[in-house]
């Protein structure tokens, strides 16, 4: 199960995680992923709104990222809702909310997502898009 495996990964991390890549280090990466993940999932109050450039390549560019089983780049680009300036947190605080956020999306139901540059997404893009997410920061931390 892919959730599973997920979970695994990021139970691994520890203290002694450094980027392999990018310019967060571990506690950032930890909250962007609780962010990014309450974001799609819907689980605090978000404004969802589909940039005006996202209006004109954002399907393109969903459809080629998700595709097939390539991971994302390293470095891509970062929505500025999603730069985390707090260079620390509680390393097993933020494990433990992914690790619940991941486990959400057996039930995922946001029917007011929208992705700020891909726009209104079906279930399916919308998991295959949280997988690769969450695998590109746990491979950027070598997890």
């Amino acid at each position: 199960m892919i959730r599973a495996k997920l979970i695994e990964r990021i139970e691994q991390i520890s203290e002694k995680n450094s980027a392999v890549w990018g310019k967060m280090n571990i506690h950032q990466m930890l909250k962007h992923n609780t962010y990014w993940n309450g974001w799609v999932l819907g689980t605090d109050p978000h404004t969802y709104r589909q940039e005006w450039l996202g209006k004109i390549f954002g399907k393109m560019a969903l459809k080629s990222m998700i595709k097939n089983e390539k991971p994302f780049d390293k470095n891509i680009p970062t929505s500025a809702q999603f730069k985390v300036k707090d260079t620390s947190c509680d390393l097993e605080f933020e494990k433990a909310k992914w690790i619940l956020l991941v486990k959400e999306y057996e039930r995922f139901h946001n029917p007011n997502f929208v992705h700020d540059f891909f726009g209104k997404m079906s279930k399916e893009q919308i998991g295959i898009l949280a997988y690769k997410h969450s695998d590109h920061h746990l491979r950027q931390f070598g997890a």
